[in-house]
């Protein structure tokens, strides 16, 4: 596994190293000796699994109040994604700022998102499996989000024709809303 931060601290992007042969190839994509070496280690309580059925498809932003901040190791299984992620962090040198990276099923990458931060994806394929591990219980209550296309943020989505996405995500809060509700960010 070759760890590599990304522009925002404490988010990395992991190369995973599948040994291939004619059948195929095998991958560990978890060891916690290796996740601890970069004290990246958590106790993951959960795993989701999101199917986007049509290229396209947009899910986010959407991130969890304290006490239910939470980390996540995305991977994506079938297809591929633009995966977006904001820093949302009370006293973050980063705050307000945005990255991405790209997750296929060909490139085998993850991404480890720290807590406090805001996590957004579009699907580059129909049928996109994304899996994603979760070290804090989802708790509907603590559920914050805010729009996926708010020209604050300024994302240059790559989204060629229709978008699809949710009506909970079309009604978020713009950026400039969470900003106002939440005027440093959050606290993890």
């Amino acid at each position: 596994m070759i760890f590599t931060e990304k522009e925002i601290k404490g988010v990395y992007e992991i190369e995973l190293d599948p040994k291939e042969d004619n059948r195929g190839y095998f991958m560990r994509v978890y060891d916690d000796k290796i996740f601890k070496k970069y004290y990246l280690h958590q106790n993951w309580v959960h795993e989701n699994h999101s199917l986007s059925k049509l290229k396209n498809t947009v899910r986010g932003f959407h991130f969890q109040y304290p006490p239910y901040t939470e980390t996540k190791l995305v991977r994506v299984v079938c297809g591929a994604v633009f995966d977006v992620f904001v820093d949302i962090r009370k006293d973050s040198l980063t705050f307000g700022k945005w990255g991405n990276s790209i997750l296929s099923a060909d490139n085998k990458k993850m991404l480890y998102l720290p807590r406090g931060i805001a996590h957004g994806m579009c699907s580059l394929e129909n049928d996109s499996i994304m899996v994603y591990k979760v070290d804090n219980y989802y708790a509907p209550e603590y559920e914050g989000g805010f729009k996926w296309n708010d020209p604050e943020l300024a994302i240059n989505w790559p989204i060629n024709g229709k978008e699809t996405v949710s009506k909970k995500d079309n009604e978020a809060m713009s950026f400039k809303e969470f900003l106002k509700n939440n005027p440093n960010g959050i606290m993890i």
